[in-house]
């Protein structure tokens, strides 16, 4: 049994004059690997289409991006997304590994690790993270049930936080705070995950989270309320089963509430919204809601 739900996303700046906009590059429409599906998606932009020009492309990876140019100054800069989604229950380990890769650790054919070249590139290390690696268990494994304990291995030691300055932090000084947002934790993942030879990529996108219709007898019983937002986690690349989504906010396998948006190897060519302005004040603001669409009957809410 499925959940319709529709998400709207609001993204306004606001200058103190009319200013010069550099072109913006949007990311914000569901990446083509979503498992979730997409029954419609629409963007609409401020200034209006008659003073902004607008191309849809796919960057190097494969993400959808809207490319606007705006030939005259603007006051304002409006981004509104409405999509609709069908939150059928995904199984996150709903798939088959090759041979090769049932039991971690594994090597890629030299074939397949060329193409994976940029998402095994190791930039940022440290004394602190060189202790996180030593304490990972490296014999050999059941690849997925590898993949659960580190997931949660990165969960346990980063606590989450909501932070509001920009840019992502290195796997360093996370470790060092211990704390950090989601996009913090997802960048740390990936660097744990690239040292042990696995294949990594950001990825920033929309989560969303229903309120369960029973509270659980034992454990937490999820959000009070239906909720939505932008988030990050993390991808890692598998033989046979291709790209697979970890959340080490959560500790959990990305499911049918993770809509991806952007895959990278690294977290500014994922950013939602990149683009030039001319120097001014800037005002930013944002809305976000998520809405279920009239519900079919189920056992537990009939």
């Amino acid at each position: 049994m499925s959940i319709q739900v529709k998400l709207r996303h609001v993204t306004r700046y606001t200058y103190d004059r009319a200013v010069a906009l550099g072109p913006q590059v949007v990311r914000l429409r569901p990446a083509a690997h979503c498992r979730t599906p997409i029954l419609g998606y629409a963007m609409k932009v401020t200034p209006s289409d008659k003073d902004h020009f607008i191309n849809w492309q796919q960057d190097p990876h494969g993400n959808f991006l809207a490319r606007l140019v705006f030939p005259k100054p603007v006051k304002e800069f409006v981004v509104e997304v409405d999509l609709t989604a069908d939150l059928v229950v995904i199984n996150p380990f709903d798939f088959f590994l090759e041979p090769s890769a049932l039991e971690f650790p594994f090597k890629y054919e030299p074939e397949l690790s060329k193409e994976l070249t940029p998402f095994l590139e190791t930039k940022h290390g440290g004394p602190l993270l060189n202790e996180f690696m030593h304490g990972i268990d490296i014999d050999k494994a059941p690849t997925v049930d590898f993949l659960v304990a580190l997931n949660s291995k990165v969960y346990e030691r980063v606590n989450y936080l909501i932070r509001m300055e920009p840019g992502v932090q290195t796997p360093e000084e996370t470790l060092k705070k211990g704390s950090g947002s989601c996009r913090d934790s997802a960048w740390l993942l990936v660097h744990v995950l690239r040292h042990l030879g696995l294949a990594a990529r950001f990825v920033s996108g929309y989560l969303v989270q229903l309120a369960p219709d029973r509270k659980n007898i034992d454990g937490p019983s999820g959000p009070e309320k239906d909720f939505t937002d932008l988030h990050a986690w993390c991808e890692v690349y598998l033989p046979g089963a291709g790209w697979v989504g970890l959340d080490p906010t959560s500790g959990l396998f990305a499911g049918e509430g993770h809509i991806p948006l952007a895959c990278s190897p690294e977290p500014g060519s994922a950013a939602a919204i990149t683009g030039g302005v001319e120097k001014c004040e800037t005002e930013f603001g944002f809305e976000m809601e998520v809405v279920r669409l009239p519900e079919a009957p189920r056992s537990t809410r009939p």
